[in-house]
């Protein structure tokens, strides 16, 4: 079970009634002319995430409604935990059962905080767990993105290359997977130039963690994850302003990790793989210069346009190690441009795929879960801008427009094209707190490729149950 959570009420419990526009005008009908005047009196209206608390004579809460706007969605009971008191036990009181997945993962949503630096800032009630939610997909979906979240949020003086490896050790020993990891100069031993590359220059030696799960045969499906701990830019320096989030710059990674957890907890019939390249981009003697050229895993050479182009140089060793074994299907995740956030904004993914079929699973898992990602193209007439004099191509565009998709295109040249694969640009950062979602790190696309997934592969005991 967890945290905030209880497994059933007790005398003293007070029942929350979630309603649509629609069913607060039926409800309001059947309602004493006291509480009619104290919800008109407070002003209470029914949209998305309004609460409202009818006292009883005593001076206790009787009954919590919640307003669920027009068409109830996860963020409509986002609202809820941090409008109640800190004290005391609530349950939904008839909640129809396709809501109580919902109302379930945004309370324990909602109730997250980061707290590995300082106390928690405020308690929470306890909510019980609604009839009919589905307690492992709820439980493992909310673990994953905790886990996700405490990874990004966490500082890189914590969270260096070696912290976020034993990261995934951590995680692979929790489901029995396991887990290798080359380092340092082993990585130049076992080709792996552009991770060695672009981590040599930091003291602390820059990594692979190769997290393996999962039956022998079944179908193949892996991820790949940016693992940039901190981007300075390199020699390319960031600005100060540029730097200052740049601890979420293995928000990939973190997000990779969390739909990994919650793979593994559902036993989805896959044989799981997860590939983490992981650096900290810096500056110093050794580092990697612009005009450098480099040779990656598969024999093609990059000239360096821009050190701050860093993470799809990792990937790219990645991607061709993970396209070698031939997965069923191959998504990465990536802090990857800030072209993606100019053109989609802060809160939306931007998907890139060559498998329209794929691509499709993942826009209409995104919408059923109310994790919508937005699907860009991979213009191959754009491929030009990454044209190189001296080398088989440049890591930027020589152009300063398209640069999500530019850099798309560097990751699809590691890929093979027969391969089924997806490429996610994510923020992976909240700027403002919103209900269910607090400023700060955040694993967007976790549910929809989740549920694509778990749609394409279910589980053993799901497959006895349909059959």
């Amino acid at each position: 079970m967890l945290h905030h959570f209880a497994p059933r009420p007790t005398a003293t419990t007070t029942p929350v009634s979630a309603l649509t526009k629609k069913e607060y005008r039926a409800w309001r009908k059947k309602q004493a002319k006291a509480t009619l005047v104290w919800l008109d009196a407070t002003g209470f209206a029914p949209d998305i995430g309004k609460v409202a608390l009818l006292p009883a004579r005593n001076g206790s809460i009787a009954r919590v409604v919640l307003g669920l706007g027009e068409s109830p969605n996860l963020w409509s009971f986002a609202g809820l935990a941090a409008a109640l008191p800190s004290k005391g036990r609530y349950a939904y009181d008839k909640l129809p059962v396709a809501h109580a997945n919902d109302a379930a993962l945004a309370w324990a949503l909602s109730t997250y905080q980061f707290t590995r630096y300082k106390k928690p800032s405020r308690k929470f009630a306890t909510l019980v767990w609604p009839d009919g939610a589905d307690l492992g997909r709820v439980t493992r979906l909310a673990q994953g993105i905790e886990l996700g979240r405490d990874l990004i949020n966490t500082p890189a003086e914590d969270l260096g290359p070696a912290e976020l490896v034993e990261a995934v050790k951590t995680l692979g020993a929790q489901h029995n997977a396991k887990v290798t990891v080359i380092k340092g100069d082993a990585l130049l031993k076992n080709n792996y130039p552009t991770v060695h590359a672009v981590g040599r220059a930091a003291t602390r030696v820059p990594q692979l963690a190769d997290l393996r799960w999962g039956a022998p045969g079944d179908p193949k499906v892996t991820l790949v994850g940016k693992g940039v701990c901190f981007d300075s830019g390199g020699l390319d320096l960031k600005s100060a302003a540029g730097m200052k989030l740049m601890k979420k710059d293995m928000g990939g990674a973190a997000t990779a990790l969390a739909l990994a957890h919650a793979i593994m907890d559902a036993g989805l019939a896959v044989r799981l793989r997860v590939l983490i390249p992981t650096v900290e981009n810096a500056v110093a003697g050794n580092a990697y210069r612009p005009g450098d050229v480099l040779t990656t895993r598969k024999g093609l050479t990059v000239e360096i346009g821009n050190t701050d182009a860093e993470g799809r140089l990792i990937l790219c060793d990645a991607l061709c190690e993970a396209d070698s074994e031939e997965p069923e299907v191959l998504i990465d995740f990536a802090t990857l441009t800030g072209a993606a956030r100019v053109a989609l904004g802060t809160e939306l993914p931007a998907l890139f795929s060559n498998d329209d079929e794929l691509a499709q699973e993942i826009l209409t898992a995104g919408l059923a879960e109310d994790d919508a990602v937005w699907r860009m193209p991979l213009h191959a007439p754009y491929n030009r801008h990454l044209d190189s004099k001296i080398a088989d191509l440049n890591n930027i565009a020589n152009i300063g427009q398209g640069g999500a998709i530019t850099a798309a295109l560097f990751l699809q040249r590691f890929v093979s094209s027969k391969r089924s694969w997806a490429h996610l640009d994510t923020m992976g950062w909240n700027t403002g707190s919103r209900p269910g979602r607090p400023a700060g790190g955040d694993v967007f696309g976790v549910r929809a490729v989740y549920a694509a997934l778990e749609q394409r592969y279910p589980a053993a005991a799901q497959k006895t149950d349909e059959a």
